[in-house]
């Protein structure tokens, strides 16, 4: 032989001075030992309490820590689902019959102004009680009567709505004060 003889592990082993000594899988084994430190780390940056810093601690406080995330999430969906289930059953805080007695004893009168500005132009202030869907109706009955609204502001205070809009007819149509005066107050009375 040439001094060079290959051993059982496929080492080559040379008895001379270049003796060299390597692994087929050495190389592979480190990335693999480096990749899996790296990602001790990274873990290790994610888990906030971390008792040890040796790998098995490190995986078994992770486990702890994704062990109370879980009951966390649990204890919130069960949360959620109460309030999902008495969010059917809740009453309306604030009870019509309640808005028109409390408008009443703030003093506060239904009523409804209407003021030519411009020549098909008018302004209109309307007060009345807060009841559900009366907002809604009242700007579509509006609409269907051919009136357009431009800048109009709303608010509810005390159990009452007030309205203060500029309108002019849909078409191009003359109002007059007092006919849509008439025409509101009738709106009104009827929701």
């Amino acid at each position: 032989m040439d001094g060079t003889s290959r051993g059982r592990l496929g080492r080559n082993r040379s008895y001379g001075d270049d003796t060299v000594f390597k692994s087929k899988n050495l190389d592979t084994e480190r990335r693999r030992r480096a990749k899996l430190s790296d990602r001790l780390l990274t873990l290790r940056a994610l888990v906030p309490i971390i008792t040890n810093m040796n790998k098995a601690t490190i995986i078994i406080d992770a486990i702890t820590y994704i062990k109370q995330l879980q009951g966390e999430v649990d204890s919130l969906t069960r949360e959620l689902e109460e309030l999902e289930a008495t969010e059917e059953i809740v009453e309306p805080k604030f009870n019509e019959v309640d808005a028109a007695q409390q408008m009443h004893k703030c003093g506060i009168q239904p009523e409804v102004t209407v003021t030519q500005i411009d020549g098909n132009k008018l302004w209109i202030k309307i007060v009345f009680e807060k009841k559900k869907g009366r907002f809604k109706k009242l700007i579509e009955t509006m609409n269907a009567f051919g009136i357009e609204l431009m800048d109009t502001n709303a608010t509810t205070t005390k159990g009452a709505f007030l309205i203060t809009s500029c309108i002019r007819g849909k078409h191009g149509e003359q109002l007059e004060a007092q006919q849509t005066k008439e025409l509101l107050i009738d709106i009104i009375n009827a929701m």
